[in-house]
């Protein structure tokens, strides 16, 4: 081969070498450029920590129950959390949806470690269980979080012989439902009972064991919105039958009873006496 044929065979060589590492270079700056888009747009986030499912009050956190969520630092809650291990023990006084941030003031006091109902109780209340029934917690709508007003029938009067129903409690929080078993005095199979524990002020909580040792409870459950008070009066067994009666029809005999009396007057004059009806 010549040395010009030569030549030409390299200089062909190097036009196609250049071409492809040309071809390459290209593809390879169109697939980069919207990645550097990207990365250019995409903003800096923090992790904040957050309910990996929804956690009622009382809860005790672990690592298991919370999760990281990525937060613009514009938007960060208030007093939130980076780290899980911080949160590790602590309880909750309010409950978390799933990925709601967790937040100091969602949190009991540091020196508060043990969960369940104690940490649900709010400051100067108590906690009290009663026995109940189906009936008692409306077949199961009654659920912890829930509103209640405490009904009691009780014997009233002077030798205590008049069954007499009356609201004892209204607007009582249910903190926890449960079912509790109890065995039959003379042996055999459990029966359960339902309990209900319900948040009550030292006063409400004489008032509920007096009720529930004495006579029978019932709930009247209330809506959410409504916390109006409501003073009743109670009623017997005579009221109660007395209700929604229709309006008695004056008869003849009691409205010539409900007619005035005549009146008479006796006038003097002189030596005579006469009277006069009216």
């Amino acid at each position: 081969m010549s040395r010009a044929a030569k030549t030409l065979l390299q200089i062909a060589l190097a036009l196609v070498l250049a071409g492809v590492t040309g071809l390459l270079l290209y593809n390879w700056m169109r697939e980069a450029a919207p990645r550097n888009e990207v990365q250019a747009a995409r903003p800096r986030t923090v992790d904040v920590v957050v309910a990996a499912r929804d956690l009622p009050r009382g809860t005790k956190l672990t690592a298991e129950s919370l999760t990281t969520a990525p937060f613009l630092p514009q938007s960060l809650p208030a007093k939130s959390f980076t780290e899980k291990a911080e949160l590790e023990g602590r309880v909750l006084s309010s409950p978390l949806a799933a990925n709601d941030p967790v937040t100091e003031l969602r949190l009991a006091p540091k020196d508060v470690r043990t969960g369940g109902v104690s940490a649900m109780i709010a400051p100067g209340h108590r906690a009290m269980a009663v026995k109940g029934n189906q009936v008692m917690g409306l077949a199961g709508f009654v659920r912890p979080g829930d509103r209640v007003d405490v009904l009691a029938t009780l014997m009233a009067g002077e030798r205590a012989s008049q069954p007499t129903t009356k609201l004892v409690l209204e607007n009582v929080l249910v903190l926890a439902t449960g079912v509790e078993f109890e065995a039959p005095p003379e042996g055999g199979e459990p029966s359960s009972v339902d309990t209900y524990t319900l948040e009550v002020s030292p006063e409400e909580s004489e008032r509920l064991a007096l009720a529930a040792s004495q006579g029978s409870l019932h709930f009247a459950l209330r809506n959410e919105t409504d916390d109006a008070s409501v003073l009743t009066e109670g009623v017997d067994v005579d009221k109660a039958l007395a209700a929604l009666r229709p309006a008695q029809r004056p008869t003849a005999k009691t409205r010539r009873a409900a007619a005035p009396a005549a009146r008479s007057v006796e006038i003097i004059s002189g030596g005579e006496r006469s009277k006069v009806s009216f």
